[in-house]
């Protein structure tokens, strides 16, 4: 595992609207700061002052990362390197997180995999894989920095899951199970975590054009991963609401599938 830590500060020459909102500013960790939706949402924090711990795993992204967003108006950007599917590492990304951030309040989970479903079916390995990255990782993870939070008695968790989760389809069922699960999670998460005054967001992107799903049929079609970084922006603003649907359309959408009957449900082929 490789460590990059780079604590950078921005300019003491301030603007005054940052200036203004420093009373509000945040402390913001991403897990999985190299996704599609991740970096649009990093450049709206930087642009309100926030500080940010990025962590990924690649060194050298980051470290292009943490120059884009100090210029963007970051105040402060850390950088850790490391594999989050890996659960043996999750120990030292809290720790540094714990004693090198301090007093962070807002811990967004933004990584996860989304492998071909046929390989999924044919292949147990890929399988474990998308459920390991996707919600075994993921879980644990927040884990940790759900009990810091709560020892707190403040803070917000967010993750990112799909809209995919809501029900099972033949076309993507290994993936939005993994997602479906995570949701399942983080519904009993936010339900331990109330009493503490922490916040737990659900979100629920629909399909967002990003490297993950170039490979879809009528990807150029996808949201707009800037309009649903800035519903995820908002959210965490207002730490609200307990579950977010991006675009919004999507709350409506799936309200509808949930309600097709199962024994005319199987028969649909998306």
């Amino acid at each position: 595992m490789t460590v990059t830590a780079h604590p950078t500060t921005a300019s003491a020459a301030a603007t005054p609207a940052t200036a203004m909102n420093a009373t509000a500013m945040k402390k913001v960790i991403i897990l999985g700061a190299t996704s599609g939706i991740a970096l649009e949402v990093q450049r709206q924090l930087a642009r309100q002052g926030c500080e940010l711990l990025l962590v990924a795993r690649s060194p050298q992204r980051l470290a292009e990362l943490q120059a884009d967003l100090l210029v963007r108006g970051a105040q402060q950007v850390l950088t850790y390197s490391a594999d989050l599917a890996s659960i043996q590492q999750h120990a030292a990304i809290f720790e540094f997180g714990r004693h090198t951030f301090l007093d962070f309040d807002t811990v967004l989970l933004a990584y996860g995999s989304m492998h071909n479903q046929k390989d999924s079916e044919t292949s147990v390995d890929v399988l474990l894989e998308e459920l390991q990255v996707n919600f075994v990782s993921a879980a644990a993870i927040l884990t940790l920095f759900a009990a810091d939070l709560e020892r707190r008695r403040t803070g917000c968790l967010a993750a990112i899951t799909s809209v995919a989760g809501d029900r099972g389809r033949r076309s993507n069922y290994v993936y939005g199970s993994t997602k479906g699960a995570l949701s399942i999670f983080l519904q009993g998460l936010r339900s331990r975590l109330h009493p503490a005054g922490v916040r737990v967001i659900t979100i629920k992107p629909g399909p967002v054009q990003t490297p993950m799903t170039d490979h879809l049929p009528n990807s150029a079609r996808f949201a707009d991963p800037e309009q649903v970084a800035r519903d995820i922006v908002r959210a965490l603003e207002r730490r609200s609401p307990d579950v977010l649907y991006t675009p919004r359309i999507w709350r409506y959408i799936m309200t509808a599938v949930q309600q097709i009957p199962e024994t005319i449900f199987k028969r649909l082929s998306f």
